[in-house]
């Protein structure tokens, strides 16, 4: 195919390509491109409905792109920066719109009234440097040696890197030093590590690597005593999980520090086991916190619900602000994580552990509720739960706009209205966006 055509960006998908128009009128994607630009891209896909496009270059560049960008040496292959080439305020912009476009499409919210809702996106203090983990994927090179990197956009193929911007600066130049620490580690023999896990403080300065393994012997001593020297950790850890998609965690050994991660947020501070989920980025989750805490107006002793509810990011601030929590979650080490953070807060929480969709139902009525779900959103049944429960509020916190999309319309049928979404970017450079929504009880 290799057609070559001229075109005007137009807008950005919720996805890592911008959008322009044929000459003919069909719409066509291309990564690499900013709104506004004139570009000449070479086809490499045509469908009915649809186009995709490779960048040859930027003929003219356009009000969105970036003056500037990090030099990285992953850029264009890891997919994990889709949105480097945009200004930071044409992403933001561009992150709202999806937010919005996702209301009126799956939702089928008037326009007019979507556009009233969405907020302007919350940006981020910090648009490069802002990540507290990063996941390495671990192979061979052409050599037998080890080798650290990322996945190649939509392969299992994987780049190798030395240091990933996006990271915080405590840990932006970790893969290069794990690298060189685990070839020395490894000599002739194969530790077994397929997957490693870096999560790095601002705040506290603590570090933790986490190696994942499948069981079996490891030289547990000789690996504390170098990774600790190479990369100053805190901790470090050996997660035994086969590798695969479910990974399921047989068991986590400290071998050396205190066997999590510590991190300060909203007043509180959190210690995170290597399998359990943490927000990337600390500050923004912050106000993800603070959105909800003032969206469900919460009073003293107000019976609150908090499902999917992780370490305790909303759970503990709610209970010190006067809630009465029960927390619902159903990752094991998510729970132990929870059970230590009230502790260390000195508040009291119902801990849970179990499927929110199973133990909602068994709540009773609630004066307020908040959920964080995955990306798929909830579970089927689970809006017609949380309607019998009868909260006043509901906070709802999404990953995913188009899933929560889907579910703003179930809500709105089931007697809730939503009042407003407020979309944060907690993954600056991506199309990614967190929206944080409040819905009222009609």
């Amino acid at each position: 195919m290799d057609q070559t055509q001229t075109f005007t960006v137009e807008r950005m998908s919720y996805g890592p390509d911008a959008v322009g128009r044929l000459a003919d009128g069909k719409a066509v994607f291309v990564p690499g491109a900013a709104p506004g630009d004139v570009v000449e891209a070479a086809l490499v896909e045509e469908r009915p409905s649809f186009a995709r496009a490779r960048l040859v270059r930027v003929a003219e560049p356009g009000p969105a792109r970036a003056a500037e960008v990090p030099a990285c040496a992953a850029s264009g292959a890891c997919g994990g920066c889709p949105w480097a080439p945009l200004a930071y305020d044409a992403q933001l912009a561009a992150k709202r719109a999806n937010v919005v476009s996702a209301l009126t499409r799956n939702a089928r919210l008037d326009a007019a009234r979507a556009e009233d809702l969405v907020t302007p996106c919350v940006p981020s203090k910090r648009q490069w440097g802002y990540r507290n983990k990063v996941e390495l994927a671990a192979t061979a090179d052409a050599a037998g040696r080890l080798a650290l990197g990322f996945y190649r956009e939509g392969t299992h193929d994987v780049d190798v890197v030395d240091a990933c911007p996006a990271a915080a600066r405590v840990i932006e130049k970790a893969p290069k030093a794990l690298r060189g620490a685990l070839r020395y580690l490894s000599g002739s023999q194969d530790l077994g590590i397929y997957r490693v896990g870096v999560r790095g403080s601002l705040r506290t300065k603590d570090v933790e690597v986490a190696l994942w393994t499948p069981p079996g012997p490891f030289p547990r001593a000789a690996v504390a005593k170098t990774l600790g020297s190479a990369i100053r950790a805190t901790s470090v850890v050996r997660v035994l999980a086969e590798p695969g998609r479910a990974r399921k965690v047989k068991k986590v050994e400290t071998l050396s520090g205190r066997g999590c991660w510590g991190e300060e947020l909203a007043g509180a501070r959190f210690l995170t086991s290597a399998p359990s989920f943490f927000q990337v980025n600390t500050a923004q989750a912050e106000r993800l916190v603070a959105l909800v805490l003032e969206g469900l107006e919460v009073a003293e002793g107000d019976f609150v619900a908090d499902l999917y509810a992780g370490g305790g990011t909303f759970s503990v601030p709610l209970a010190l602000a006067g809630a009465d929590v029960v927390a619902v979650e159903s990752a094991g080490s998510s729970v132990r994580d929870l059970r230590r953070n009230a502790q260390m807060a000195g508040v009291e929480i119902e801990v849970i552990g179990g499927d929110a969709a199973r133990e909602l139902p068994e709540l009773g009525e609630l004066d307020a509720l908040v959920v964080d779900p995955p990306r798929a959103g909830l579970a089927k049944g689970v809006v017609g739960d949380i309607a019998a429960a009868r909260p006043r509020r509901v906070a709802y916190v999404s990953c995913d706009p188009q899933t929560w999309a889907r579910d703003v319309a179930l809500f709105e049928q089931s007697g809730y209205r939503l009042a407003r979404a407020t979309p944060v970017d907690l993954f600056p450079q991506t199309y990614h966006v967190e929206v944080t929504s409040i819905f009222e009880r009609a």
